[in-house]
């Protein structure tokens, strides 16, 4: 593909923040801000179920919208084998996990081996070292908290660690005293649907998300509260139950269950407006949505569900909405195989300014949504060009974002103003 002259500005930029001039993978013509189109939605191929019909206005298919904003994407991380989570270390490294199982440390423009220390992983299938996240507090404790897919006797289930990162100059990272301080009940024998996704609330506690393993037997434990399949898990930081949490005392419950009714839940973010956890799940074919979890409450699966069967059959009855079960925020039909989601709050893109950001895989875009306080009110696609899977997104201290693009060979991408 083509290089590209890029400014001197733009270069002394990519240099600060540890990443080399790359080989620019496209390029976005500068025009006006946000330009909203006639009305049509984001041009797609028919919905899988027609005949569905959404809760309110704006559920699904808002109105394309086109920001026209002047970028280019450049590779930053190369010869990483699919790169599903990242996050930033204070000093401006990026941490990065390999479904394989390995976590990479990239950091002055240079690429760690494996880091020493990471459990193992049962790597089958759709499991692996999945979601990344570090403590609020990492300058001080050093923790960095991952989930993983492990297996034991009975089958295979979500974990979530954590261990004390040590980086020093001259010396290969490791992970130090490493606990699984989770484990989703029960293990199921299955590959598939593990969630992945862990973020830290402003409280300082944290969230899991998970899947219900796809199969008959977790599927429909998604509506049981005797288990953690299809759930929002809530913890604090050292793995304990915090006392606030909805079924803290109910008999027969899980306490660390904070929500319910999820069917595998790999997108997951922080409302920096409010505090709020915001979610996107998978869907069958159709129905991916994004939910904001509240404690306690049913968000449905598998008794409603928008979309129908891989089969092409409906989903149990065929109902979307019940009385007492949460409706999603959005939904899409067909879907767009949502992963890592990111609120873009920085100061580099003024247009993208209280975005959403959605790693489409089957979509193979980089999706982003306009909101009205918590109301998707316009979608554009990004990225549409490159033809491959985006498996995660964030944004950068520097406020640009990165992108995490399911190939193996794999890279990580950088977005900045052209």
């Amino acid at each position: 593909m083509k290089r590209l002259m890029i400014t001197a500005a733009l270069a002394a930029l990519l240099a600060a923040c540890g990443g080399s001039d790359g080989e620019a993978r496209q390029q976005q013509p500068a025009a006006p801000a946000s330009t909203p189109a006639s009305g049509a939605p984001v041009e797609q191929p028919a919905p899988n179920a027609p005949n569905q019909r959404a809760a309110f206005a704006g559920q699904t298919r808002v109105p394309e919208v086109r920001s026209n904003v002047a970028f280019q994407a450049q590779d930053y991380v190369t010869g990483i084998g699919k790169p599903w989570g990242m996050a930033f270390l204070p000093n401006g490294a990026l941490l990065i996990t390999e479904k394989a199982g390995n976590l990479r440390l990239f950091e002055n423009g240079k690429l760690s081996a494996p880091i020493a220390g990471v459990p193992k992983v049962d790597a089958r299938g759709q499991g692996g070292l999945l979601g990344l996240a570090i403590h609020p507090d990492y300058a001080r404790n050093g923790l960095v908290y991952f989930v993983f897919s492990e297996g034991d006797q009975s089958g295979n289930h979500t974990a979530l660690g954590r261990g004390r990162l040590v980086s020093s100059t001259g010396a290969a990272p490791r992970l130090e005293n490493v606990q699984v301080i989770w484990r989703q009940t029960p293990s199921l024998k299955s590959t598939l649907h593990y969630g992945g996704r862990v973020v830290f609330a402003p409280d300082g506690t944290l969230f899991v998300t998970t899947g219900e393993r796809s199969i008959d037997e977790g599927r429909m434990q998604a509506q049981r509260l005797d288990g953690t399949l299809g759930k929002v898990i809530h913890l604090n930081a050292d793995g304990s139950v915090p006392a606030s949490n909805p079924f803290v005392n109910r008999a027969g419950a899980k306490p660390e269950i904070w929500s319910y009714g999820h069917r595998n839940i790999q997108g997951a973010a922080i409302n920096p407006r409010n505090g709020e956890l915001w979610t996107i799940e998978h869907g069958a074919r159709g129905g991916d949505e994004i939910n904001i979890p509240k404690p306690g409450r049913d968000y449905g699966w598998p008794t409603i569900a928008y979309g129908i069967e891989y089969s092409g059959a409906p989903i149990l009855t065929g109902i979307t909405q019940k009385e007492g079960m949460e409706q999603p925020v959005y939904y899409w039909d067909p879907v767009i195989a949502p992963s890592g989601m990111a609120f873009y709050n920085a100061d580099l893109f003024p247009a993208w300014k209280g975005s959403v950001f959605v790693g489409g895989m089957a979509g193979q875009a980089l999706v982003r949504l306009s909101l009205d306080d918590d109301k998707v009110v316009g979608e554009e696609r990004l990225l549409t060009d490159l033809g491959e899977r985006i498996r995660d997104v964030i944004v950068g201290p520097d406020g640009a974002l990165y992108v995490a693009i399911d190939s193996d060979p794999g890279r990580i991408m950088r977005i900045a103003p052209r």
